[in-house]
């Protein structure tokens, strides 16, 4: 028999009845860190300035169109509401770039300390190599020793019996002249 769909399964979460606005932190975080960058520059100043004076002359000289009138307090509310928005958003990308240097000098110690690592490995393997060297004999030391015994070869050498003649020339008995 079908279960009724009615009937709440207990082994499956319930969907929210709520509706729920999700923002995802790093869209919003790469948000801010363009418009942090943004008003860092010449080009915001220039146009922030011209806002201002165009604002400002308006206001001054157009008597029809003064909707904010010599003390701007508009203009200063414009101006407030503008830093309570930009500073959260500057601190809010200070704050991932310090998280993104924090790793970084994470990964820089973690390959600072396998780098020296090595180094102390090739150092020890290095000076095990050259004490292994050290017992091995060297072609200096050879050729030393083949001389010593070229030496001792020639002092105990008795003169060789005279070898036959190889050719008549050398044969006493022949002679040109005869």
């Amino acid at each position: 028999m079908p279960e009724p769909i009615y009937r709440r399964r207990l082994d499956q979460p319930r969907r929210p009845r709520t509706l729920r606005f999700e923002i995802d932190p790093e869209a919003f975080g790469r948000f801010s860190e363009r418009l942090a960058r943004f008003l860092g520059t010449g080009k915001f100043l220039f146009w922030q300035t011209m806002v201002v004076l165009a604002w400002i002359s308006m206001n001054l000289v157009a008597v029809s169109l003064r909707w904010d009138p010599y003390p701007f307090i508009l203009l200063n509310l414009v101006f407030s509401t503008q830093a309570a928005y930009a500073a959260p958003l500057i601190l809010l990308a200070q704050n991932r770039q310090d998280d993104r240097d924090r790793v970084s000098l994470e990964e820089d110690r973690a390959r600072a300390s396998q780098t020296k690592a090595d180094t102390e490995f090739l150092a020890r393997e290095l000076a095990a190599l050259r004490l292994a060297i050290g017992e091995v004999a060297t072609r200096d030391y050879l050729r030393g020793e083949l001389d010593k015994l070229r030496g001792d070869l020639k002092a105990t050498k008795k003169p060789r019996p005279r070898a036959p003649a190889q050719s008549m020339r050398d044969d006493p008995r022949w002679d040109d002249d005869t």
